[in-house]
């Protein structure tokens, strides 16, 4: 089956790009995430995105220009609900992505991380698939997210510290900040 993955990073594209294949999908790479704050962050990513696709000597769709205000236009006063407003608003463009070009069906990487909510994630898919008339392809990739670490530093490439927006970005630090102050006081 053509299958178009929506990839949030380099990363976490590896061992989902290599079982796709291995299960027979013909797939191609496409890197669409408008979430992603801030800019130098964006590119930080892509490149990494970049250094994987050339070295797997997988396909791509051509990135989109960097676009974080159709994130913000997705949540503004709904704040609450981001992560889902933002499975749909990526997984949307990369299933009318996916229909422009012909594939059969379209997936994430972000089916492969434990951080992220599964349900919510095919929820998005499915509906957005319906709305373009492209197959989601769902299926849990999460056993594969301790290879990703070993994968990525093998090929010394970039892993971030949280999601992608603003508001993870916040929480990442706040929690970090938290952990510290527990090591302190010995918690």
């Amino acid at each position: 089956m053509r299958i178009l993955i929506h990839t949030c990073c380099g990363p976490c594209l590896l061992p989902v790009a290599e079982k796709l294949a291995a299960d027979g999908h013909e797939i191609t790479a496409y890197f669409y995430n408008p979430n992603i704050h801030p800019r130098s962050e964006h590119e930080r990513r892509l490149e990494a995105f970049r250094a994987v696709v050339e070295q797997a000597g997988l396909r791509t769709l051509p990135a989109p220009e960097y676009e974080p205000r159709a994130f913000f236009r997705a949540i503004t006063f709904r704040e609450s609900e981001r992560c889902r407003l933002c499975y749909r608003l990526r997984l949307f463009e990369t299933a009318l992505a996916g229909r422009d070009d012909g594939f059969e069906a379209f997936t994430t990487t972000l089916l492969v991380s434990p951080h992220q909510d599964q349900e919510r994630l095919r929820e998005a898919g499915e509906a957005a698939g319906r709305a373009a008339g492209v197959g989601f392809h769902c299926e849990d990739l999460r056993p594969l997210f301790p290879r990703i670490r070993e994968m990525a530093e093998s090929l010394d490439l970039y892993r971030q510290k949280y999601c992608g927006c603003l508001y993870s970005e916040i929480e990442a630090e706040e929690g970090r900040r938290r952990k510290r102050k527990g090591r302190r006081r010995g918690t």
